[in-house]
This record gives C-alpha cells, sequence and structure tokens, in this order.
C-alpha cells in the first residue's frame, strides 16, 4: 500500500524517524490506516497502522470494535518513507498471510496539523463522526 501526502508539511506535524516496531495509539498524531475484511457477510476484520516515524501497529476484531487484539505477523511490516517540501509518501509492505482473507477494505490517514489539531481522512466516512472501523467504511474491493 503507498499514500501520499500533497500539502505543505512545514504546517503539520509528521513523526520523527524511529526505530520500526509496534506501537499503539499511533491515531494520536499523522498516520495511514488500512483495515481489511474478508467480505460484507463477515465481522472479523484487521487493522494497519503505519506512521512516517516507521512505527507500525497491526490489530485483529471479531466485530465491529469488537476483541481488539495485537497481531503478530510472520513477516514485520516494512515501510519506507520519502518527504519532499510538499509531498510525503509512505509505502508500506505486509504480509497479511494468516488474518482475514482481503475482500473489502477500508483505507484512512489521520493528519495532525501544526496546532495539534486532527483531521481524518477517509474513501467514505459512513457515520455522522469519522469512524474509521465502520461496517460501511469497508468500500475499496481490490
Amino acid at each position: 500500500m503507498r499514500y501520499v501526502l500533497d500539502a505543505d508539511l512545514t504546517r503539520l506535524r509528521i513523526p520523527d524517524p524511529r526505530p520500526s516496531c509496534h506501537v499503539d495509539g499511533l491515531w494520536k498524531h499523522t498516520c495511514f490506516e488500512m483495515f481489511v475484511r474478508k467480505s460484507s457477510d463477515t465481522t472479523a476484520y484487521c487493522e494497519l497502522n503505519a506512521s512516517p516515524s516507521t512505527e507500525w501497529a497491526l490489530y485483529t476484531f471479531d466485530g465491529y470494535h469488537e476483541n481488539m487484539t495485537p497481531a503478530d505477523p510472520a513477516h514485520l511490516p516494512q515501510i519506507r518513507v520519502t518527504r519532499e517540501p510538499n509531498r510525503l509518501e509512505v509505502e508500506i509492505r505486509a504480509d497479511l498471510r494468516g488474518l482475514p482473507q482481503v475482500g473489502e477494505m477500508a483505507l484512512a490517514a489521520v493528519i495532525e496539523d501544526d496546532n495539534g489539531t486532527l483531521s481524518y481522512w477517509a474513501l467514505k466516512h459512513a457515520a455522522s463522526k469519522p469512524d474509521f472501523h465502520h461496517p460501511g467504511s469497508f468500500v475499496l474491493k481490490p
């Protein structure tokens, strides 16, 4: 997966590079998210968060916000970050074998501005307030 953010990066808080490892709470700052489920007939899904710091988090859920469990992937996600004055590119390579089969996806981003305000971006906001986990957000079929 590759995310590209075209913006004046001086007006955003982009986490500094850190060692790549699992970190909870990445959504509290600029990060990119992917949600995957087998089909609309299933409730189980997984969530992958990737920070421009190269930190990541991978979770499985039995249903909508139910039984969040950190996943232990066979191969750690690889995150490559390219930063230019007005462009941030984050490429994530992750082995999701053993997790729900990819049938439907939801893609999202949390962007933190220079004042610390968060904005929430998604292919679709299926609820009145941003909720990336909402079943109606899974609109991409690879």
